[in-house]
């Protein structure tokens, strides 16, 4: 898979304790790569770092601050990756309202403390920075948004991950021309589910915490549409990326979007029925009053993405909510191992790629 790119390759993770970067180091573990991660601990009753028992299977882990530039410089030094994934962020809308300093801080300026750090290191050849959907101005057009339309946001998460996506073209046009010493590009997904993300004010993470609660799923936007799509789609297309940073360099230095067909981006309130199907019971209550601003719709362009980099979705909207359950329902069931289980899960998703022809899944 992947042009076999990450085979023997020292990688790191920033944020490899978090969801996605959790994911990401399980995943390209399994394709031989040297995984190193360099994250916090999220915070929550259970940790999918753990779950996944990443400490035993990764190369390294380290708990670290990226705002904490000395330490970063120094673990840089010691891994030599030749690939960074920058994952580590303050990854919540309704969090930055709350603590818009840090938000900003560990958005705007970790990200500027990782990129020195991999330049100093001198070993790195392909970095992605990873952002979000949410880093456009949104002005809740019908059509997705496409990789030069205007940078902004109107809370502070959103906002600080456009100034990440200003960062990144700044300080690859002051300090990266050729491509040298390493090519840098930004991935921008949509939002994201799956199993093991137990973060506060995520649609999924709180169905399933109120189900297994046997409480009332409270919801605020059930009219709102978002870019819906499992863990697993975007971390295929950063990987992709990376490939292509590591093979074509420069020529791949670029903004990019991951997300579903607009066909598959569906209304809060239709992924919570969808929940509750599966799950066989639930109820839903609207909350709408005294929360802070939203928007209403989100939708991404992905043409880019599939034209330049091969890129294609695999799993729609029903797979998504479908494997995102049935992750949760092993886990409270605590029958079967979460990682092995979570590699089947993996597994199945290149299995369904391969099917499909898509690019990367090539034996």
């Amino acid at each position: 898979m992947f042009g076999g790119i990450f085979s023997g390759r020292r990688v790191l993770i920033t944020g490899h304790a978090g969801f996605k970067g959790a994911w990401l180091s399980l995943w390209l573990q399994s394709l031989g790569a040297k995984v190193f991660g360099y994250s916090k601990i999220p915070d929550g009753d259970y940790k999918l770092y753990d779950v996944l028992k990443l400490p035993e299977v990764i190369e390294d882990s380290f708990i670290g601050d990226i705002l904490d530039a000395g330490t970063l410089d120094r673990y840089v030094a010691f891994c030599k990756p030749e690939i960074v994934f920058h994952l580590a962020a303050q990854p919540l809308v309704r969090l930055s309202y709350e603590q818009p300093v840090l938000t900003y801080a560990t958005n705007v300026m970790g990200t500027l403390n990782v990129l020195e750090a991999s330049r100093k290191g001198g070993s790195v050849r392909a970095f992605v920075n990873v952002t979000t959907d949410k880093c456009y101005e949104n002005v809740e057009k019908s059509q997705g948004y496409k990789e030069d339309e205007p940078m902004g946001g109107y809370d502070m998460y959103s906002s600080s991950k456009g100034c990440s996506e200003i960062l990144t073209s700044s300080y690859r046009r002051s300090f990266l021309q050729g491509g040298r010493p390493f090519a840098l590009a930004s991935a921008r997904a949509g939002n994201v589910i799956g199993g093991g993300d137990w973060s506060a004010d995520r649609l999924l993470p709180d169905c399933v915490r109120t189900l297994q609660r046997g409480e009332d799923i409270v919801i605020r936007s059930p009219d709102s549409t978002r870019p819906w799509q499992h863990v697993l789609e975007p971390l295929a297309g950063y990987m992709l990326l990376a490939q292509h940073l590591m093979e074509e360099g420069e020529k791949f230095a670029e903004g990019f979007n991951f997300g579903p067909e607009e066909s598959e981006e569906v209304r809060v309130i239709d992924v919570v029925e969808k929940v509750i199907k599966i799950w066989g019971r639930g109820h839903v209550v609207v909350k709408s009053k005294g929360n802070p601003h939203e928007a209403a719709k989100l939708s991404l362009n992905i043409d880019k993405a599939k034209s330049r980099l091969g890129f294609k979705p695999v799993w729609g909207v029903d797979e998504a909510v479908s494997k995102s359950v049935e992750w949760y329902r092993n886990f409270y069931d605590g029958k079967i191992d979460m990682s092995d289980f979570s590699i089947s899960q993996i597994e199945d998703f290149v299995s369904a790629a391969r099917a499909e022809g898509v690019c990367w899944s090539a034996r």
